[in-house]
């Protein structure tokens, strides 16, 4: 095998490789003797097929194969003896393959870069610590409270007053432009539908006008879709429900008691009370958790500085303006990105982009050259709990895991990325901050 290194430019390299004929046909003529010692052709006896006859049949799958098999171990070859660490898959480019000639081709490929390694003592980071109070657990029982809540009908004749529960039919016309009324749009007839006054899961301003209506009244209210509803045909456009009131409801909150706690699966309020302050605490000790991850990445992102594979930037960049282009014609972008043309968000998306592979491979090498790894119990671990997301699919999604190698690094990654984190906080300078789940929770955006 003969190989030219070409210039090189940055990260990328690239060679000439050449795999005499005579390899490829010693290679081929092998896997032809092979084939006619298995093959059982009507007529001829088991492995006495005549070698005429499996090279006519079979000559250019096996030359395919051999093609195949010779650029992959010249490629493999190439990247060993040079100790080369691609950063992606190379790229092939056939220059020359006929019977009986030489194989030539053009290998392209990107390298991974010295990544240096910074300074972990030197980083200096603040780990917040939040406790839930009483008022934070009571603030949770009164969400329980609402999402168990029954309903009543209002003896008394009045209207619906917000947390009311008002029984309407509705139909919902689109405004045209000189103000008349389309015809009835798919889905926005109802009957008999509870609405909570003033309550979410309609369209903005739906529920808040039905207040101060009262059973058998009718009224027509005007509302607006947003930008970025679901239904692209009524994104952002103008309508009229007409709406009749048929009935009046208002919540009964169950009473804070030991049935109330019976209904959770609990003995007594005090139990209900502890198991709730137990899920918060392991809330805000994710949420400082997560605040604390941010911060460290930040930091590192800092601290070093080098050349990242384009090949690797254009396919997370490519991945990320896939989803702004998405947004962009849903009408449903980010404020900070709103106002800025496509140039400029491309830009500011691609330096993203850029940012996101630098600290993945830092975090990589990180974890390289710390022999940092995921233990076969650590992925069980995993794949248990991903097939317990599924109840009753559990033995399906275990075979997925065990047929499918690509999916269970999905699982990896994460686990390998948390464990190097672990690694550098633990050599990092961290300080421990106690503040409110208030003061925790705002600054999590």
């Amino acid at each position: 095998m003969q190989v030219t290194e070409l210039p090189a430019e940055g990260l990328k390299r690239a060679f000439q490789v050449v795999v005499p004929a005579a390899s490829l046909a010693e290679r081929r003529d092998a896997r032809l003797k092979q084939l006619g010692s298995e093959l059982r052709l009507p007529g001829f006896r088991p492995g006495k097929v005549p070698p005429a006859i499996v090279k006519a049949r079979y000559g250019q799958a096996v030359a395919g194969e051999v093609l195949e098999e010779s650029v992959n171990e010249a490629t493999r070859q190439v990247i060993t003896d040079r100790g080369l660490r691609p950063a992606m898959q190379p790229k092939i480019e056939l220059v020359n393959y006929a019977d009986g000639a030489d194989l030539e081709y053009k290998l392209d490929l990107e390298l991974l870069p010295e990544i240096p390694m910074p300074d972990f003592a030197g980083i200096e980071l603040t780990r917040e610590k939040a406790t839930p109070g009483d008022a934070e657990v009571d603030e949770f029982l009164k969400t329980m409270q609402e999402r168990l809540a029954g309903t009543e009908d209002v003896a008394e004749s009045r209207p619906a007053a917000k947390g009311d529960i008002l029984v309407c039919d509705f139909e919902g016309r689109l405004k045209n432009e000189d103000g008349s009324l389309a015809e009835p749009f798919p889905g926005g007839t109802a009957s008999d539908m509870p609405i909570e006054v003033g309550g979410n899961g309609f369209i903005p301003g739906f529920t808040e006008q039905l207040e101060g209506m009262s059973p058998g009244e009718k009224k027509d209210i005007e509302v607006s879709f947003p930008a970025e509803y679901g239904a692209a045909e009524l994104a952002g456009k103008p309508a009229v429900f007409s709406i009749t009131a048929k009935g009046l409801k208002k919540k009964v909150l169950p009473e804070l008691n030991d049935d109330f706690a019976k209904r959770l699966g609990a003995e007594d309020m005090a139990a209900v009370r502890s198991r709730v302050a137990e899920n918060l605490q392991r809330e805000y000790d994710s949420l400082a958790r997560m605040k604390l991850k941010r911060a460290l990445l930040d930091a590192l992102a800092e601290r070093v500085s080098f050349t990242v594979p384009e090949g690797l930037v254009e396919g997370e960049f490519g991945q990320i303006w896939q989803r702004v282009e998405a947004d962009l014609k849903a009408g449903r972008l980010d404020e900070d990105d709103k106002g800025k043309d496509e140039e400029t968000l491309k830009a500011e998306y691609r330096g993203i982009a850029e940012r996101r592979i630098r600290l993945g491979l830092l975090l990589s090498e990180i974890g390289r050259t710390n022999n940092i790894q995921v233990s076969n119990e650590e992925l069980a671990g995993a794949m248990r709990a991903e097939a317990g997301r599924y109840p009753g699919q559990e033995k399906q999604v275990l075979e997925y895991f065990r047929s499918n190698p690509q999916a269970v690094e999905t699982l990896r990654a994460p686990i390998f990325e948390e464990k190097v984190v672990d690694f550098v906080l633990e050599l990092a300078k961290v300080t421990e901050k106690q503040v409110s789940p208030a003061e925790l929770t705002a600054s999590a955006g």
